[in-house]
């Protein structure tokens, strides 16, 4: 009796498992199976994946299109990547393929993939646990339908411990990947970026913005020093209103409000390698941060007065342009010209029209547009008007000066708004007195080879002449040890209604009371037929930036050392790359205006949505 009743326990057992089972599958939709996730992990930001994630390594069925959502406790991740084994296996370095929401308005992924990694931006705390689902549509083409299969899985995963996240009252942060390409260790290198940001985060970036360094090894935060400036707002909305007649416009907006700034900051980069550094903000409650640098800001304009550890410039009274340069560790050997009309060591741009006098921007008396910018990790002052008694031609000057470092950076530009007769037209001249220097030197890149000349033996009123990509150009004197040098970062002329008409560019030293060097973009004052005037046509533009640098001479050793190793850190600066997290707020499509009626170029295009 006790076995009869036995068995019939048992059968009841492996009947009511089967019913429950069956039961269990036929809520299942059609086709489904259990998403496989071989690994999961929260992990640090690094040059490949720049912020804080999530990290899922996939195994599906068999190859196939997908669509791929993830959630961590509950909230959907609104961008994910994905990614193959092939693009990780270089974790130190700046991503190379991106899908930016924008995209994928656009388009599926028609892709297959069998192994894939997803990856998602998560803003995790150490030791926390969260639970994360994964789910897949695996599909036959671009285009979703009735037999596609769904998979799904959840995981729950902890966050790493022991390395402190930054503090979780600033509730967002961009990244930014820095990268060394000269083969050259940055100490505190000055950068400079954009950023833009949404009007209702971004009512207090002169105070909330933090910028944290990532170590490459340990993932600790370092902050680093920052300044925050150039704050402009666009508030206007996209008009969603109908139409004349009626019909909507449009449902979702073309742009939104968005508040610009630049942000720089002094960072440290090992030579050849990329790393990341976090800049967080949206933090209502944040107070103001002052960072203590060397560098130092006094005066009024257009007469500033700037200093670091290194060197003090003076800008000139009346202009504003490069009046003096001392090095401190030189402090009886300043550098400076007075000699000539406005006695600024910087001079130009200049035009020559006759009859009327040349004209400088040096002359300014000051110019109509100034403005300058002080603070711990930069200090700026630029100049802009047309050229004195030359309403045809307007030009701007501008200089940047950084903590620590021996040199500034200088930017002019010059626009012709009108067509001008000229018997010269030049930009970048420096202008010094003669006897502050005993030898001038350049690369020569024709030679292969630096030009040296003594400058007490070259009779008045020579021109010595270079190319106009000169790389570097420099006066110095042996017996004070001590060098002014012009590194050249850019060089630019182009047109918009007229094309270019330049006679002879080159770059050339002039000796006489003062010694000089500048660019001749036209200069026929110089040639020798020296009463033939060139047009400078109506929309001609003439740009150029320079290093300037002053430095101690090596008497015993390679005299141009320091020319060369400002040279190539200075013309291979840190490469930056911006990565942002997607916010809530984006659309999932996006509408793009074209100017005129036709085709798209996605028509029949199997990804198309």
């Amino acid at each position: 009796m006790k076995k009869t009743k036995s068995f019939l326990l048992k059968t009841l057992f492996v009947f009511l498992t089967a019913v429950l089972a069956l039961s269990a599958n036929a809520q299942k939709p059609k086709g489904e199976k259990e998403l496989n996730i071989t690994k999961i992990e929260l992990g640090y930001p690094c040059p490949s994946i720049p912020y804080y994630h999530v990290k899922a390594d996939l195994e599906l069925p068999q190859s196939s299109i997908i669509e791929v959502e993830a959630s961590v406790d509950g909230k959907a991740l609104r961008a994910i990547e994905l990614r193959r084994e092939d693009d990780l296996k270089e974790l130190n370095r700046p991503p190379i393929a991106e899908l930016p929401p924008s995209g994928t308005s656009v388009s599926h992924d028609a892709m297959h993939y069998k192994n894939v990694s997803v990856i998602g931006w998560v803003k995790w705390q150490p030791g926390q646990n969260y639970n994360v689902k994964v789910s897949v549509r695996m599909k036959k083409s671009a285009q979703p339908s009735n037999d596609d299969i769904m998979i799904s899985s959840s995981k729950n995963v902890t966050a790493p411990k022991g390395v402190e996240v930054f503090d979780k009252n600033w509730k967002s942060y961009k990244s930014i990947i820095l990268s060394e390409t000269a083969g050259i260790d940055r100490k505190d290198e000055p950068v400079e970026v954009l950023l833009a940001f949404y009007p209702d985060e971004a009512q207090q970036l002169t105070r909330d913005i933090r910028v944290m360094a990532v170590d490459p090894k340990t993932f600790e935060l370092t902050e680093v020093p920052s300044q925050v400036y150039d704050v402009m707002e666009n508030l206007q909305k996209d008009d969603l209103a109908p139409d004349k007649n009626g019909k909507p416009t449009r449902t979702i907006p073309l742009w939104l409000p968005t508040t610009t700034v630049r942000v720089a900051f002094l960072a440290n980069v090992s030579a050849k390698t990329s790393r990341v550094f976090l800049v967080y903000y949206n933090n209502p409650d944040a107070m103001a941060k002052i960072y203590q640098t060397d560098l130092r800001v006094q005066g009024e304009m257009p007469g500033l007065q700037i200093d670091n550890s290194v060197f003090s410039v003076v800008l000139h009274p009346n202009s504003g342009h490069l009046d003096q340069i001392t090095l401190k560790s030189k402090p009886d050997a300043p550098i400076y010209h007075r000699l000539e009309t406005n006695g600024a060591v910087h001079w130009n741009p200049d035009i020559y029209v006759p009859p009327r006098a040349w004209t400088h921007t040096a002359d300014w008396k000051p110019p109509r547009h100034m403005a300058s910018v002080a603070g711990s990790v930069i200090a700026r002052s630029e100049g802009s008007d047309n050229m004195r008694d030359m309403p045809e031609v307007t030009a701007s000057v501008r200089y940047e000066f950084y903590p620590e470092v021996p040199y500034f950076i200088s930017s002019t530009s010059m626009r012709i708004n009108e067509t001008v007769n000229a018997l010269a037209l030049r930009n970048a001249e420096m202008c010094f007195k003669r006897e502050l220097f005993t030898e001038a030197a350049w690369y020569d890149v024709i030679r292969d080879t630096v030009i040296v000349y003594d400058v007490n033996n070259i009779p008045d009123l020579t021109d010595l002449k270079m190319e106009a990509d000169v790389p570097w150009i420099t006066f110095f004197n042996k017996e004070k040890g001590i060098g002014f040098a012009g590194i050249q970062l850019s060089y630019a002329n182009a047109s918009v209604e007229s094309p270019l008409r330049l006679l002879n560019p080159y770059f050339y030293i002039t000796v006489g009371p003062w010694i000089y060097w500048a660019r001749a973009l036209s200069h026929p004052y110089l040639s020798s037929n020296m009463q033939q005037l060139v047009p400078v046509l109506k929309g001609n533009i003439f740009s150029e930036k320079w290093a300037y640098l002053i430095y101690k001479i090596d008497k015993d050793g390679d005299q141009f050392a320091e020319i060369r190793k400002w040279q190539k850190k200075l013309t291979n600066p840190l490469r930056i790359q911006l990565v942002e997290e997607v916010d809530d707020r984006v659309p999932k499509t996006l509408q793009e205006v074209y100017i005129d009626d036709g085709k798209t170029g996605w028509e029949g295009r199997g990804t198309h949505k």
